[in-house]
């Protein structure tokens, strides 16, 4: 029986590996692979030889796999890190490209017809705004001074 607590540490073992795995990537690419912790270039070394074997999406599966059952052991798991069920897409397929998510504006409700009284007063001119702000600055300086 997996208890609540051991699926949560699993959980955040999952998510802190895809964000590290995601991140080492990314350094690797940019040619800054020294400046990791040992362990990252370590992970680096073991999906590099995966890659001589699989497909990259089956490596980055793999070592994402080993990096988080080290975070779970790390975190107080013990043993293998119970399985995270995949969220549920709701249609996000159609949107994704890659790993990018397409830009998709909100929609905008239409305005209700009922407060059409209050949206409707109007607004004091800027210049009529500066002009107040001058003669109370000349009354001040003229009275207190």
């Amino acid at each position: 029986m997996i208890k609540a607590p051991d699926k949560m540490l699993a959980r955040r073992a999952d998510t802190r590996a895809r964000a590290d795995f995601a991140t080492w990537k990314m350094m690797a690419k940019l040619n800054g692979a020294s400046s990791l912790s040992s362990q990252a270039q370590d992970f680096l070394l073991t999906y590099k030889a995966l890659l001589n074997e699989m497909t990259e999406v089956q490596a980055s599966d793999a070592t994402i796999a080993l990096i988080t059952k080290s975070y779970y052991a790390e975190m107080g798991g013990v043993g293998t890190p119970p399985a995270i069920p995949a969220g549920s897409n709701d249609g996000a397929d159609e949107y994704m490209t890659g790993n990018v998510t397409a830009f998709r504006r909100p929609r905008v409700a239409p305005p209700k017809p009922g407060n059409s009284g209050s949206a409707a007063q109007p607004k004091l001119p800027v210049a009529l705004i500066f002009a107040c702000l001058i003669v109370v600055y000349v009354g001040i300086r003229y009275f207190l001074w």
